[in-house]
């Protein structure tokens, strides 16, 4: 685990999972959904995340390999008690604390490429540090995208994202039932952007927006990891995930 200074007495930590090989092509920062609190043991033991949790941490050894580090992020010390709301994740403070993550993972891997993956709500934070730190950023993919608002969070509603000047993917569950999440806007913007568009899984053993649901693209976590990874070097990916 890696902890930085980046606001005053303020550390933003994230777990490293180095690549099988010595020289990665490119670093995933990965931003889970809810309020972004995975609670990285202090002490710097790793952590023991089941097979239950968010789609993004429960798939981040499917991420890694010899090509691909994965750097999971927390929220910062100041959020530890209140997690990030989408005010934060959406906020210059949050963009200066991921920016200062990119320079640690810079210094560590020179050379390789900076990749912003964001599901549920992770995904504001991804598109706007994505939009914040352009030229900083190779590429993102927002998975489960919370297009729209409702009274508690803004979500990515009214968000530009030909505002991201990296290469963008949409990732998206044709059957995802979180209201705030709906298939159709992904299918519209697919028009525009790269979009992969997942069907099918194992049956729902969580509520519609729960990472254990379409929503999480349960029993289709492999595959679609798979076309993700595909996507970021430049391969050639599915459009559809079935």
């Amino acid at each position: 685990m890696a902890t930085l200074a980046v606001r005053g007495q303020v550390t933003q930590s994230y777990l490293l999972m180095p690549a099988t090989a010595d020289a990665p092509k490119a670093v995933a920062l990965l931003f889970p959904g809810g309020n972004g609190l995975i609670r990285l043991p202090r002490d710097g033991s790793l952590p023991n995340y089941g097979p239950r949790g968010n789609f993004l941490v429960r798939t981040r050894e499917q991420l890694r390999d010899s090509e691909l580090a994965v750097a999971l992020v927390d929220a910062p010390s100041d959020r530890q008690d209140v997690g990030m709301d989408d005010a934060f994740r959406s906020s210059p403070e949050h963009a200066n604390d991921i920016a200062a993550v990119v320079r640690d993972l810079k210094r560590r891997y020179a050379g390789a490429r900076m990749i912003l993956i964001g599901t549920s709500r992770g995904t504001v934070s991804a598109a706007y540090v994505a939009r914040a730190l352009a030229g900083e950023i190779d590429a993102v993919a927002l998975t489960s995208s919370v297009f729209l608002s409702n009274r508690r969070h803004r979500g990515l509603s009214g968000f530009d994202f030909s505002d991201i000047k990296a290469r963008l993917l949409f990732v998206h569950h044709k059957d995802d039932g979180c209201d705030i999440c709906p298939y159709d806007v992904a299918r519209r913007l697919g028009a525009t952007y790269a979009l992969i568009s997942v069907r099918g899984g194992k049956p729902a053993e969580s509520g519609p927006c729960a990472p254990l649901s379409e929503h999480g693209y349960f029993g289709r976590e492999a595959e679609t990891v798979a076309a993700i990874k595909a996507w970021i070097f430049g391969k050639p990916y599915p459009a559809s995930v079935e």
